[in-house]
């Protein structure tokens, strides 16, 4: 509800205005009500239980966003400086190569005219237009990356660019209690998985997608601690069980159930390397070069996720940056090894241009508007039942541990659940919540699947460092001796590096 008051309002403004915003919530109300009228009568069984499914998640979602996160402030200053660091850093030298380089007199890296009469002009490059005007935006640097004499300017903006947001992001997201808080949206994407924005203040952010550098600066409450478990593998676990349901071929899944799926896939893929059956010694040749400094365990990790949701060699090898020879040589082997790929593949293209929708297999229903015959809604349709079975599942497993409330319940990270216990319950709290999140999913042929939770327990949200980060998120292995880190200032922290 909006309530607009200034010092000049008469009383019968502010009577005028209370009415006008009864009315229009009011009227919210009502046309939202005499929509879902209309939908409800039209839900079948599966989405039925996905409206429902989506309603229960809102207490969770509701708790978290009200809780927020902890923010270490001195660290916080301290990220921030060392990203101004390094700023400065790329600037200085991204002066050099403009003034002295280039030739152009003056130059601020900040300044769009700047930057369009150093490509436009100066350069020479074909000018990348946005709706019609020139523009030097995200999407066009990457276009000029292609061309040599841009690339080292180019290489250098976008690191800058990206670094002025994360101190945006630090400078501007955390509110007055010192929290930081992100609004998650349930119906944010048509898979199912959460999207996440700025909190209903208009601060924080995106706290699903925060990078690594970042993370060390969200911190439990004082005597509390965090365990984060996170259903690694997951997608690959579902796209394994979807081609046993549906061929009763079950390679691929006994491939992910093995421990290692990409030494196991490394071993299918490359059978004269001499393997030994011992997972962990094969783990070491699959670490052997396969090209420059990829190893044979990196093209299976890479190229083959990209190549289970239809990946072609072209886009594999950008994303990859190899070259298309080598993914040309992969694919062959890969799908050799693993046929319910391409038999799935076509399943799927069949399922879209007969009936133009999908059941996930947890029973997740999805339409598909775009045209069924194009090469993008087909990929689209092969990503979707893998990433939506998992969301469902992981939301699950924070619905039931919410429900029971054995902990708090921190944050939602795709396929990565965080929580915060009392530290004294280490012992207990960890083993329950491991027992409480796997789901075992019933497959076709009497088979099951159970997605396994890594579980690493800190103080902060980054990952461990014995020096840089001794509070981080490190593995549990059933106890922790460490304690943690007293806080220490800013000016502390920098008199300690001068010393």
């Amino acid at each position: 509800m909006r309530i607009i008051h200034t010092h000049e309002s008469k009383p019968e403004d502010l009577e005028n205005q209370w009415e006008r915003d009864q009315v229009y919530n009011g009227l919210d109300c009502c046309v939202t009500a005499e929509i879902l009228d209309v939908l409800l009568p039209q839900l079948d069984d599966h989405t039925k239980a996905t409206y429902a499914f989506s309603r229960a998640l809102q207490g969770p979602v509701l708790e978290m966003q009200l809780r927020g996160i902890l923010v270490d402030q001195s660290r916080r200053h301290e990220v921030i400086e060392d990203y101004y660091d390094k700023i400065g850093l790329l600037a200085d030298q991204l002066d050099e190569i403009v003034l002295n380089g280039v030739g152009m007199p003056t130059f601020n890296w900040r300044s769009n005219p700047d930057l369009q009469r150093l490509f436009y002009e100066h350069l020479a490059i074909p000018v990348i237009r946005n709706r019609g005007r020139p523009t030097c935006d995200h999407k066009a640097l990457e276009k000029m990356q292609l061309y040599i004499v841009a690339r080292p300017i180019v290489n250098r903006l976008l690191v800058m660019r990206e670094l002025q947001k994360k101190i945006d992001f630090l400078k501007t997201g955390v509110d007055p209690d010192g929290r930081i808080r992100t609004s998650y949206n349930i119906s944010g994407t048509n898979t199912g998985r959460f999207s996440s924005s700025y909190s209903e203040f208009g601060t924080g952010g995106n706290l699903q997608n925060v990078e690594e550098s970042l993370r060390s600066v969200f911190i439990s409450d004082p005597g509390w601690k965090f365990a984060k478990f996170d259903a690694k593998s997951g997608e690959s676990y579902i796209v394994g069980a979807i081609e046993g349901n549906l061929f009763d071929d079950w390679r691929y899944l006994d491939a992910v159930e093995s421990g290692d799926v990409h030494t196991t896939v490394a071993r299918m893929c490359w059978p004269e390397l001499g393997w030994t059956g011992d997972l962990a010694r094969d783990k070491e040749i699959a670490e052997r070069p396969f090209y420059r400094h990829y190893s044979y365990r990196f093209m299976c990790k890479k190229l083959g996720h990209g190549s289970n949701y239809g990946g072609q060699p072209q886009t594999l090898a950008m994303q990859t940056t190899l070259p298309e020879p080598i993914v040309i040589g992969f694919q062959p082997k890969y799908f050799a090894a693993f046929p319910a790929h391409l038999q799935w593949h076509e399943w799927t293209d069949g399922q879209l241009r007969k009936v133009g929708f999908l059941v996930s297999l947890t029973g997740r229903k999805r339409w598909f508007f775009g045209r069924r015959t194009e090469a993008s809604t087909l990929r689209e349709a092969i990503a979707y039942d893998p990433q939506g079975s998992l969301a469902d599942i992981v939301n699950r497993a924070m619905l039931r541990i919410w429900r029971k409330r054995p902990c708090l319940l921190m944050m939602q990270d795709h396929d990565a659940l965080t929580f915060m216990y009392r530290e004294e319950m280490e012992d207990e709290i960890i083993p329950t919540l491991q027992r409480m999140l796997p789901e075992e999913i019933p497959l076709q042929h009497g088979r099951a699947m159970c997605i396994p939770y890594d579980c690493k327990i800190g103080w902060n949200k980054g990952e461990y460092h014995a020096e840089e980060n001794p509070d981080g998120l490190r593995d549990f292995g059933g106890g922790d001796n460490r304690r943690r880190q007293p806080k220490v200032s800013l000016v502390d922290r920098l008199l300690h590096r001068k010393h």
